[in-house]
């Protein structure tokens, strides 16, 4: 025998408890995935074929090296995101390619040119993003969303960063303004673009050294802004550190801060502000 984690309805929410369960046994879709994928149904979203299909399905593909969340993209929205650093090309192929069997898009962040070989290879689809350093694979793009997130850079430097932010957005089904090369060193070229900042649902904001840019974006919006430290700057900047800290200080309202270099965290969480501002 085995066991599971499920959640179970008691007084007061959802609780959740260990079962057991034979070996070999596949889990099956939890209630909330159940529900939303019978709404859908009703709807005439789905078929009956891919309806029985998911309830028949395991959420977890075990390939050893790795458990692939097959039901990601049913509660999240968006499937499960491939992190490339420290997995071999190999490892990545096969995660990509169990995703691939039920998904219509993947992302896969944090890549070398090896691993863009190997999945440029087995798939004609994929594109390699080099400076963000992704590798994207949409069978199906999404339709755009209506409002756009900019992506805010102080330097050029930062672009690797931002490109990741970008690209992750995108792949997202958002609509991305790139704004580059804007820090305050020379605000004069910020204010350049500032109707395009002020028109984005959400900006995230990329800078590294003293991390100054967001605080004075968010001076000059109503919207939510995403701060990214990235790692760019000389020894007393300890690799983000020094600008993580002053954005975590930031005097400007509506400022939340990601880990430095974390251009898709950012991403995905404007993602999410922005499908809420559909209404």
């Amino acid at each position: 025998m085995e066991t599971e984690l499920r959640s179970v309805p008691l007084t007061g929410g959802l609780q959740w408890a260990w079962f057991s369960r034979p070996v070999g046994h596949l889990l099956r879709v939890t209630t909330t995935e159940a529900i939303r994928l019978l709404e859908k149904f009703r709807a005439g979203g789905v078929g009956r074929d891919a309806v029985l299909r998911e309830f028949q399905a395991a959420p977890v593909a075990d390939l050893g090296f790795a458990q692939v969340d097959m039901h990601r993209a049913l509660r999240k929205g968006f499937p499960e995101v491939i992190f490339g650093a420290g997995k071999s090309p190999d490892q990545v192929l096969r995660i990509a390619s169990k995703l691939l069997e039920k998904e219509q898009r993947i992302l896969i962040t944090r890549i070398t040119d090896e691993h863009a070989k190997l999945l440029r290879r087995k798939f004609k689809f994929a594109v390699h993003h080099p400076l963000a350093r992704c590798v994207t694979m949409d069978k199906k793009p999404l339709p755009k969303r209506p409002g756009a997130i900019a992506v805010v850079c102080a330097g050029t430097s930062d672009l690797p960063v931002a490109e990741e932010a970008a690209v992750t957005a995108e792949t997202m089904g958002n609509r991305v303004e790139r704004i580059t090369d804007v820090g305050v060193s020379g605000l004069h070229r910020l204010f350049r673009r500032l109707e395009s900042i002020q028109s984005a649902n959400v900006i995230i904001v990329l800078a590294g050294m003293e991390g100054a840019l967001p605080s004075v974006v968010a001076g000059l919006v109503s919207k939510p802004v995403i701060a990214v430290p990235t790692s760019v700057g000389y020894g007393a900047s300890f690799g983000g550190l020094a600008a993580l800290l002053g954005m975590l200080n930031s005097c400007g309202s509506g400022v939340t801060v990601v880990n430095i270099d974390n251009g898709f965290g950012a991403a995905y969480a404007a993602s999410l502000i922005n499908s809420l501002a559909e209404g």
